[in-house]
């Protein structure tokens, strides 16, 4: 079997039409159809069902797909490894960022990891909250960043820091006439939401708190990034409700942000690792995240 072979189940699995994933893989549909069938045969088991209108895996290939999405990410790491070696790294961690995590924090924990340990590779993979969770069991991430409110058994989780929700309106809208703005107020006005896929701690966290209200808002869009989302509170499309930190990095010059009154919500950052004894430079890691949390606090 040869890593091509992987490659290509992969594509066919994820397209589940063989000739989209010809065209992803650069190659004829024929030479992809005949890898396909030669795994099969080297593994002895039907990986896809296949009629002339549908093609999909069988129970095998879903299992074998884990397994071998598994495997190309191991080489791929290893391929890594070998080149931080050579440009002089004596360590790595591998940190996952699932939800939008606040970049001004993360570019100061970074910066310092970087002057503090410049011999320890810093490696961040963007990955839904589903693959960190995996990743962490396989061992592929050392840690990982999140705002899932959830605690996954063998997973241990730190609240690191928390943003204050806050309201994202146009400029010049009638709730500007509130320095704080009741929620009650805000809920007259249709949302625009970060999408549940794009943004699943933070989008599960407002979800939470709108439940324990009662509230069932009238949702105008749901969008993939808190720049998209700012971009149709200032056209007027409705209101946002974001991380103060997520207002921040991503202002406009037609959008006005202010804290909401009484029951605040505080969105928590929250980081994953496996529940055993981390690695010396995990540790460090761990224990510059609550350096960076004072200093911020110091700060405000």
């Amino acid at each position: 079997m040869e890593i091509r072979h992987l490659r290509y189940f992969i594509a066919v699995a994820e397209e589940l039409h063989f000739a989209r994933a010809a065209q992803r893989l650069h190659i004829e549909q024929s030479p992809l159809s005949r890898a396909i069938k030669h795994l099969e045969h080297r593994l002895g088991v039907q990986l896809f069902e296949r009629t002339t209108r549908t093609t999909r895996l069988t129970w095998a290939g879903q299992i074998f797909l884990d397994e071998a999405r598994h495997v190309l990410f191991t080489l791929q790491q290893a391929i890594a490894s070998a080149k931080a070696a050579a440009k002089g790294y004596r360590g790595k961690l591998r940190i996952a960022l699932s939800d939008d995590i606040d970049p001004v924090r993360l570019s100061v924990l970074l910066a310092q990891c970087r002057e503090e340990e410049p011999d320890v590779e810093i490696r961040l993979f963007e990955v839904p909250l589903a693959q960190q969770l995996v990743g962490l069991r396989y061992g592929l991430y050392d840690a990982g960043f999140t705002q899932t409110l959830d605690e996954p058994d063998g997973i241990v989780s730190q609240v690191v820091w928390s943003d204050s929700l806050v309201v994202a309106v146009p400029a010049r809208h009638p709730l500007l006439a509130h320095t704080d703005i009741p929620i009650e107020e805000v809920l007259r006005y249709p949302l625009i939401q970060c999408h549940p896929q794009s943004c699943e701690g933070s989008h599960r966290q407002i979800q939470h708190y709108l439940r324990t209200l009662r509230a069932a808002p009238v949702i105008a869009e749901q969008v993939a990034t808190f720049d998209l989302m700012m971009v149709f509170v200032a056209a007027g499309f409705g209101i946002g409700l974001a991380n103060e930190s997520h207002t921040n990095t991503c202002r406009h010059l037609d959008v006005v942000t202010r804290p909401l009154s009484g029951n605040r919500l505080a969105v928590e950052t929250r980081l994953l690792r496996l529940d055993a004894e981390p690695s010396a430079p995990l540790r460090r890691f761990i224990d510059r995240i609550g350096s960076l949390q004072l200093g911020s606090a110091m700060r405000n």
